[in-house]
């Protein structure tokens, strides 16, 4: 039935009055009046001169007749029919503008002036409004539309396309097949692309019977829907199909099928239709085609076949590409990493777009030249492109890298102001960034105002709780399973990590479990993660159980186990841990050599730490800062602080961590002046010091006796450079006024402590009463002692000795007594050196060394011309009640002494140093043995013995410690 008039422009009005999604009112303020009359049209004249410049074109001409106006052009309509042309014209124009107010202005012209509609003026009305986002105005005029043919089915469901309303546009396409109205190629084209924006697979190939069932399979319209629908569902074998039964295939329908297999990632069926593209004579690719397959071959990870498809493509069309093209370059070179090559194309670029900043930039940031990447987004921001959120991200990692935090906070400004706060991949690199300086309220607040938060926000947050030893990334992690969140490996890494430096093995241990029940157990990052969590918390059995479990071990596994028995004092077993790496393959990369380094260093193996020295040289991790901090750190604690020089002064620019290491080495070898140079020119390469720094300055102090500079640099640490003095600052200062003989000083740092005195302080209290036979203040050291560490043998047996030096016989007995009743033993002492790759231990009076022999021939040949250069045994050190030759044959069976006969003896006799390691504090008699020893050998000889505290060096009769150790 045909509807009147009146009933259609009532509806059409009504619809006016409302919203997109029909809601009233909306409309009506762009009248400006509140209500609408649709029984008199003459309301609306006073305000239908605000509704748009053209209308008031329109509208300020008075009608000529019933089918005569005046244009805005100021030419005539003289009938009916051209004023319908008219109007179907103007709102086509609207269409492309999307000009809302002048399309619906024209609307309202047609119905003040009751103008009956043809069928394209319907058309373009509903054609208007579904292109505009107004669907319900749309589908009410479709509804009044008196004849409704495939054009205006067409146009509805495209609208409805276009917002994503996917199954509406279903929806309207069968009720268009129960009209009886018959689809063209341009309505299945459009719902074939509504299909291929839902999950519905089913629905597409229903689409493709009908495609099939009405002939128009050939369309190239239809067919490139079509394919696009199977790529979309990752169907690219029946889109293949589809393609290869095509009697002509278009360069349009070759880059949809080209576009399918790159959004795949299949890189091999790219390049396979590109080289069947060239061999096809009438088919001409073109630009689009180009980018496409730059795009796609890239997912083949070969370098060489990607320059081979740029070669082709320079054969087939010279060099005159496009600008999106060459963005096209710019990506695939900077994927392999070919800063060089990438570049180069990126300055032919006239108007580098987005995404080629973004990849430029991004290409920087990933090679690590960050400060590069920074300076390419400065150069974007003035170009006047608008950077999008993955240039942000790229350059937000920059800044982190960096260490910007102020630049870093100047792109979190830029990203608001451009809107990109908000988006997932932004907020996630800002509270990575934030996370990254400790700015951890600042991440947080930034995720706490995230709508929707990924996993990667939630790691994002976790990893900067990694090194803070707090458990808020326990609590963190515990909230993101409870909103419901799965943790992937990144999360499983982080708070593995936040348990490891909150050294919380029950925590770890629960981690562990929830690996194992989400099977993450063999995974080798998250297999390493766990070994430092055991390593660290001294659970190493539990380690080595995880590691042996990996199914497939990676450098990270290895080096962690390796790490971890090196921070046990396992050093043996991770050099055997390292060479075993190496026979299976593994590459060892710079923290791995680190670690082995330093288990060199406590198991002092001079000869496997140069071999890793040299391989570090090989592997070209010599210059990376972190190995040659314990490069040099290995060869200070092996006593080879000549060759630590070499390799400190070998590194272009060091940081704090470097100066600190050698400026402590210098330190433990008792070469004040050194160190303190050290420290003079680190300051002068613009290097701040740290506390590690004062640790060591400080120590050098105590080492020296010079009581005065060490109170100048420790009212430094907090006046100049703001560093809080901690516990092993004051030990320092308690050492240096100690070993002085200040007790008042000693006792008045002890109560300007911020933090109660651990065992550490009351250690060098008590060592500085034995020196100074204060027995006073020993005792009360002695009794804080025994509270704190009541396992510790050398505390009883340096008050003992306290005792024994004030010729207090019965307090020392008691001491030993009481000892012995606790279970307490006395650790012997043990001395061990390296010969020809093999080490060799020595322990106080030990009669199994096979050379024992030549060892005592050595000694006697040893004291006797040391007792003619006027060496004279100090027997007052032995405090024991025995004869004075029983103390002399004590003395003269001294780990220290037997190995320094064995170093003179046999093949073991050569030039150079002799290198000996102990566990405890040399005796003031070995110590004075070892100076005379030195006058009887030729100068280009040096004893150096590496005690519990600190390095001394003999040679021509004099000590690199002064005497003061």
């Amino acid at each position: 039935m045909q509807l009147g008039m009146p009933c259609t422009t009532q509806s059409v009005l009504k619809s006016l009055t409302s919203d997109a999604n029909g809601v009233p009112g909306r409309f009506s303020t762009l009248f400006r009046s509140r209500q609408v009359n649709v029984s008199g049209y003459s309301r609306f004249r006073p305000v239908l001169s605000t509704i748009g410049e053209e209308s008031s074109k329109v509208f300020n001409h008075r009608r000529n007749g019933i089918g005569k106006m005046v244009q805005g052009d100021g030419s005539e309509c003289t009938n009916s029919r051209a004023t319908v042309e008219w109007c179907s014209d103007k709102l086509r124009d609207c269409s492309l503008q999307m000009s809302t107010t002048r399309g619906k202005s024209i609307h309202c012209f047609v119905i003040r002036n009751e103008i009956e509609p043809d069928s394209h003026l319907w058309i373009s009305l509903i054609n208007f409004y579904s292109k505009c986002g107004y669907l319900r105005c749309a589908r009410q005029v479709f509804d009044k539309m008196p004849a409704k043919c495939v054009v205006s089915w067409t146009a509805l469901i495209s609208g409805f396309v276009s917002q994503g309303m996917v199954a509406e546009s279903i929806e309207l396409y069968c009720a268009m097949k129960a009209e009886g109205v018959r689809p063209n190629e341009f309505t299945l084209a459009t719902v074939l692309k509504g299909s291929s924006m839902s999950s519905d697979s089913q629905t597409g190939r229903q689409l493709h019977a009908d495609v099939v069932k009405h002939g128009v399979l050939s369309d190239a319209y239809i067919a490139s829907a079509l394919i696009d629908l199977y790529a979309k569902f990752e169907e690219m074998p029946d889109a293949y199909e589809v393609f290869h039964m095509l009697p002509r295939k278009t360069p349009v329908l070759w880059n949809v099928m080209l576009n399918g297999y790159a959004e795949q990632g299949n890189g091999e069926k790219v390049l396979e239709l590109f080289c069947e593209i060239t061999t096809e004579p009438e088919i001409s690719f073109d630009n689009c085609t180009l980018s496409i397959v730059f795009k796609g071959v890239v997912g083949l990870e070969d370098l060489r076949v990607c320059r081979a498809v740029h070669s082709m493509a320079i054969k087939a069309k010279g060099e005159e590409f496009d600008d999106f093209v060459r963005c096209s370059l710019v990506n695939m070179y900077s994927k392999f990493g070919k800063t060089e090559d990438a570049y180069k194309i990126f300055l032919t670029i006239n108007r580098p777009d987005s995404v080629a900043w973004c990849s430029i930039i991004s290409m920087f940031d990933r090679q690590g030249s960050k400060e590069e990447s920074v300076r390419m987004f400065r150069k974007m921001q003035r170009s006047g492109v608008r950077p999008n959120q993955f240039t942000l991200s790229s350059v937000l990692s920059a800044a982190t890298d960096i260490g910007d935090v102020r630049y870093g906070r100047s792109i979190h400004s830029c990203a608001y102001k451009l809107g990109f706060e908000s988006d997932v991949l932004v907020s996630n690199a800002l509270i990575g960034m934030y996370a990254e300086f400790g700015s951890i309220h600042d991440g947080y607040s930034l995720f706490d105002r995230m709508v929707n938060p990924d996993v990667v926000s939630w790691n994002s947050l976790l990893s900067g709780f990694h090194n803070d030893g707090s458990d808020q990334g326990i609590k963190i992690f515990r909230q993101m399973l409870v909103e419901g969140f799965n943790p992937n490996v990144h999360t499983f890494i982080s708070i593995l990590r936040a348990s490891s430096s909150s050294s919380n093995v029950e925590t770890g241990k629960q981690i562990h479990s929830l690996v194992v029940k989400n099977s993450w157990a063999d995974h080798a990052h998250i297999g390493a993660a766990l070994i430092d969590v055991y390593t660290k918390c001294g659970c190493i059995e539990d380690a080595e159980t995880v590691f042996k479990r990996l199914d497939e071990k990676d450098v990270f596994s290895w080096t962690a186990m390796i790490s971890g028995h090196s921070q046990s004092n396992r050093g043996e077993k991770a050099a055997h841990l390292f060479n075993r790496m190496r026979r299976e393959g593994f590459v060892p990369n710079e923290f791995t050599l680190a670690s082995c380094l330093r288990a060199c260093s406590s198991i002092s193996s001079l000869e496997l730490g140069r071999q890793l020295h040299s391989l570090s040289i090989k592997s070209g991790n010599s210059d990376d800062v972190f190995a040659a901090s314990s490069l040099i750190d290995m060869y200070g604690k092996c006593g080879c602080m000549d060759d630590a020089e070499k390799a400190f002064d070998g590194i272009p620019a060091g940081d704090a961590v470097l100066w600190n290491t050698i400026i402590c080495g210098y330190s433990q070898h008792g070469d004040g002046e050194k160190a303190f140079g050290a420290f003079k020119d680190m300051l002068a390469a613009g290097v701040l010091p740290d506390k590690v720094t004062f640790i060591g300055i400080l120590s050098a102090c105590s080492r020296r006796g010079l009581v005065e500079e060490a109170r100048s640099h420790f009212s430094s640490m907090a006046e100049t450079y703001g560093i809080t003095p901690e516990i092993e600052h004051y030990a320092c200062m308690v050492d240096v006024f100690g070993r002085a003989g200040k007790f008042d000083d000693v006792e008045a740092t002890i109560e300007e402590m911020d933090v109660a005195p651990d065992s550490s302080i009351w250690e060098n209290v008590l060592g500085a009463c034995k020196l100074h036979g204060n027995i006073e203040l020993g005792e009360k050291a002695a009794r804080k002692l025994f509270e704190l560490d009541p396992d510790t043998d050398s505390n009883y047996i340096l008050l003992s000795n306290l005792y024994s030096g004030g010729k207090r016989w019965t307090d020392a007995s008691r001491v030993r007594a009481s000892m012995t009743g606790k279970g307490v033993k006395k650790e012997p002492g043990c001395s061990w050196m390296e010969i020809d790759s093999r080490v060799h231990v020595f322990l106080s009076g030990d009669v199994s060394h096979p050379r024992l022999a030549e060892i005592q021939d050595k000694l006697e040949e040893l004291n006797r011309g040391a007792v003619e250069a006027g060496y004279v045994a100090n027997v007052e050190i032995v405090l024991r009640n025995v004869t004075e030759s029983e103390k002399r044959e004590s003395l003269f069976h001294h780990s220290e002494r037997l190995a320094l006969g064995f170093s003179l003896i046999g093949k073991a006799n050569g030039g150079g140093k002799i290198r000996i390691f102990k566990n405890l504090r040399i005796c003031a008699d070995c110590h004075e043995f070892m100076k005379f020893v030195s006058m009887t050998m030729s100068p280009a000889r040096e004893i150096v013995i590496r005690d519990a505290k600190r390095f001394h060096h003999f040679r021509n009769g004099a000590c690199s410690c002064r005497d003061y150790w």
